[in-house]
C-alpha cells in the first residue's frame, strides 16, 4: 500500500498544524501496522520452501512467479468491481481473506501437512487480495487527504515502508530460529486482522460511487481494459508506467535468486539474511522526508527524473556479494544507495500517478498498473530462474543489473499537465 491513493473530495478531515487529520490517521495506523506484520515475514515463503521443503533455486522462482502470474490474472475483473463500490468495506474484506489464508500456513505446518502446492494456492490469493486491496486503497486515500497534501500522504507510507523493512526482517529472522519458519507467517496473518480493524474505525460517510453513462451496466466487459486505455494514452503516465513495471520487476526477478546464493551457496543464517536487506532501509526514510523538501526546491519533474535514473545505478552491484562480512558490508551499501533512491522516487510518482488520475478511474487504473507489474515480476521471475539454472546464480542477478542500467531511457522527457476533470457523474447505483 505504499503510495496508496484515493479520489473525490469527501469530507478530508484535514487539521491545521501539519495534521492530515484524524481518519487519514486510522488508514495509516491500518497500514503501518499490515506493513509491519508483512515485513516481519520478510521472503517468508521462499525461506520455508528452502528450508522446510529443500527447494531449489527454480521451484523458489516458480514459487514467486507462479503466485504473482495467477493472482494477477484472478484480479483483472476486480478492479472495475471496486470503482463502483464503497472502498473501506472491499479493504476490510481483502483484509480478512489475506488473514484466513495466512493462517492456513502455519496450522498446516504444526499437522504435518505443508507442501508445495499449499504455498502456491496461497501465494495467489493473498496476490490477488493484494490487488484489490490496492486498487480501493489508492482513491481511499485521494478521498481522505486534499490534492495539496497527498505528497506529504504519501511520503509517510513511504517512510512507514522503509521503517518497517528495518525493523521486520531482523526480528523476523530471530523469530524463526527460535519458533520455526511459519511463526512469522501467523503474524502477517494478525497484522491484517488489526489492519481491518483499523479500516473500519475511519468512521465518517462513504457515498456510493456514481456511474456515468460511459459505464452503464451494459458496458462492463469494456471496463477490463478501461485502465490500461487511459494509461497508455496518457503522454505522462504511460513512460512512467513502463519504467517502473520495468524496473521492479527487473529488481524483484533477482530477490529469490539472492535468498538461494546467500543463504544457501554463501552459507549465511536467516538473520543475517535479514540483517543485510534491514539496515539500509535507514536510506529509505533520509529519501521519503527529503522528497518533499526536494520538490519544493527544484519541481516535481525533476526529482522524479533524477532519483528514477539514481534508483537503477545498485543492483549490478549484487553480483559481486562473497561470504563473510564483506559480503554482507557489500550488500548493505548497495541497498541503502538503492533504497535512498527509491525513498525519494516512490513518494513522488505515486503522488504524480494520482494527479493525473481522474477520481471516478484511480481503481481501475491502479488495479490495471498492479496486475502489470506482477505479471510482468511474475514473467522475469520465472525466466531469471531458468536463467540462473542455465548460467549460475551470480550470473544471472548480474544480467539484471546491466539490463536495469538502461530503464531510465523510458522515465517521461516532460511533465505534462493532468487531464480535465471528467463530466458529471448522471446515473447512480
Amino acid at each position: 500500500m505504499a503510495g496508496v491513493t484515493e479520489t473525490g473530495a469527501v469530507e478530508s478531515g484535514v487539521v491545521g498544524g501539519g495534521s492530515l487529520g484524524r481518519r487519514f490517521g486510522w488508514l495509516w495506523g491500518a497500514y503501518a501496522v499490515s506493513t509491519f506484520g508483512t515485513r516481519l515475514a520478510f521472503d517468508a515463503f521462499p525461506l520455508i520452501a528452502v528450508m522446510v521443503l529443500d527447494a531449489g533455486p527454480a521451484q523458489v522462482s516458480a514459487l514467486a512467479a507462479a503466485g504473482l502470474a495467477v493472482g494477477a490474472v484472478v484480479a483483472v475483473p476486480l478492479g472495475p468491481w471496486v470503482e463502483f463500490r464503497r472502498k473501506r468495506p472491499v479493504m476490510v474484506a481483502m483484509d480478512l481473506v489475506r488473514c484466513a489464508v495466512l493462517l492456513s500456513v502455519p496450522l498446516a505446518y504444526a499437522f504435518g501437512r505443508l507442501g508445495f502446492a499449499q504455498l502456491l494456492v496461497v501465494s495467489i490469493v493473498v496476490a490477488a487480495a493484494d490487488i484489490t486491496f490496492r486498487a480501493a486503497a489508492g482513491s481511499c486515500l485521494k478521498a481522505l487527504v486534499r490534492p495539496q497534501d497527498l505528497l506529504a500522504a504519501n511520503g509517510r507510507f513511504e517512510a512507514t515502508t522503509w521503517t518497517a523493512t528495518m525493523l521486520g526482517p531482523p526480528v523476523g529472522g530471530a523469530a524463526i530460529g527460535l519458533f520455526g519458519p511459519v511463526v512469522t507467517v501467523a503474524v502477517d496473518a494478525v497484522s491484517y486482522l488489526l489492519s481491518a480493524l483499523g479500516i473500519r474505525a475511519i468512521g465518517g460517510g462513504e457515498p456510493r460511487p456514481r456511474r456515468r453513462r460511459a459505464d452503464a451496466p451494459g458496458q462492463r466487459a469494456g471496463d477490463l481494459l478501461d485502465g490500461w486505455r487511459y494509461v497508455l494514452a496518457s503522454p505522462d503516465l504511460r513512460p512512467l508506467f513502463l519504467n517502473t513495471v520495468l524496473v521492479n520487476g527487473l529488481i524483484m526477478a533477482t530477490a529469490p535468486l539472492l535468498a538461494v546464493l546467500m543463504l544457501g551457496d554463501l552459507g549465511f543464517a536467516p538473520w543475517q539474511y535479514g540483517l543485510a536487506f534491514a539496515v539500509p532501509c535507514v536510506g529509505g526514510l533520509i529519501g521519503s522526508r527529503l522528497a518533499r523538501p526536494l520538490v519544493a526546491r527544484f519541481g516535481e519533474h525533476r526529482v522524479l527524473v533524477t532519483s528514477g535514473v539514481l534508483r537503477v545505478c545498485w543492483p549490478v552491484g549484487l553480483a559481486f556479494v562473497g561470504p563473510g562480512t564483506p559480503g554482507l558490508v557489500l550488500v548493505m551499501v548497495v541497498e541503502f544507495g538503492l533504497i535512498t533512491s527509491v525513498g525519494v522516487f516512490n513518494p513522488v510518482y505515486a503522488t504524480r500517478r494520482l494527479e493525473l488520475t481522474p477520481a471516478d478511474r484511480v481503481a481501475r487504473t491502479l488495479s490495471a498498473w498492479t496486475i502489470s507489474g506482477k505479471l510482468t515480476t511474475a514473467g522475469l521471475t520465472a525466466v531469471w530462474g531458468l536463467l540462473a539454472g542455465l548460467t549460475g546464480t551470480r550470473t544471472a542477478v548480474a544480467l539484471a543489473g546491466v539490463l536495469i542500467l538502461a530503464t531510465p531511457l523510458l522515465l517521461p522527457r516532460r511533465h505534462h499537465a493532468p487531464a480535465p476533470a471528467p463530466a458529471a457523474p448522471a446515473e447512480g447505483r
